[in-house]
C-alpha cells in the first residue's frame, strides 16, 4: 500500500485531534474512472488503518465520508458497508455472505450485472513496505516527490524509511 509510505508518518507528526478522510469507492479495479486497480479487500484494509491511526491519535475520532464509485452493484454497496461497520467498531467478516434481499434487488435492476455472492474479492490485501528502488516506477517516483515536498514541513526525513 503506497499510502503506508506517507500517510502514517505524517498524521503521527501532525498529531491531529480529529482524523477526516473520504473513502470513495473509485479507485476499485471496475470502476472506469480511476484505474487504481485496488479490490474491496484492499479497501477494507485501508478502512482498517486509518480505523487504527484515529484509535493511535485521536482517541478514536474519525469523520469517515464516501463519496466515488461507479460500480453501484458490484463494488459501492460492499465497500461502504465494510467502512461503516469499521467506523463504528464491527468490522465484518469478508467472507461474509451478502444479504440475499439485496442479490434479488441488484440482480432485477441490473440485470446483465454480476452480482457478489460475499462482501470480498477473494484477494490478499497484503502488502510489502515501501522502499525506493533502483528504477523508480511511477508509483515510486509519486510517493518520493510526495515526501520530498511535505516531509520537511513536518520535521521528517524524506529518505529515511523509519519516517
Amino acid at each position: 500500500m503506497p499510502s503506508t509510505a506517507i500517510v502514517p508518518s505524517v498524521l503521527r507528526a501532525f498529531r491531529p485531534q480529529i482524523l477526516v478522510s473520504q473513502c470513495g469507492a473509485d479507485g476499485h479495479r471496475v470502476d472506469p474512472l480511476a484505474d487504481l486497480h485496488l479490490s474491496v479487500d484492499g479497501q477494507r484494509a485501508t478502512y482498517l488503518a486509518l480505523r487504527a491511526l484515529a484509535d493511535e491519535l485521536c482517541e478514536g475520532r474519525w469523520v469517515a465520508t464516501g463519496g466515488g464509485g461507479y460500480a453501484l452493484v458490484e463494488v459501492v454497496p460492499r465497500a461502504w458497508a465494510h467502512l461503516l461497520a469499521i467506523a463504528t467498531g464491527d468490522a465484518v467478516d469478508p467472507a461474509t455472505l451478502t444479504p440475499l434481499a439485496w442479490r434479488e434487488l441488484a440482480a432485477a435492476r441490473r440485470p446483465g450485472h454480476e452480482i457478489p455472492l460475499r462482501m470480498t474479492d477473494d484477494v490478499d490485501p497484503a502488502y510489502e513496505p515501501w522502499q525506493p528502488t533502483g528504477e523508480p516506477n511511477a508509483v515510486d517516483r509519486a510517493i518520493a516527490a510526495t515526501r520530498k515536498s511535505v516531509f520537511p514541513l513536518l520535521g521528517l526525513d524524506p529518505h529515511d524509511p523509519r519516517d
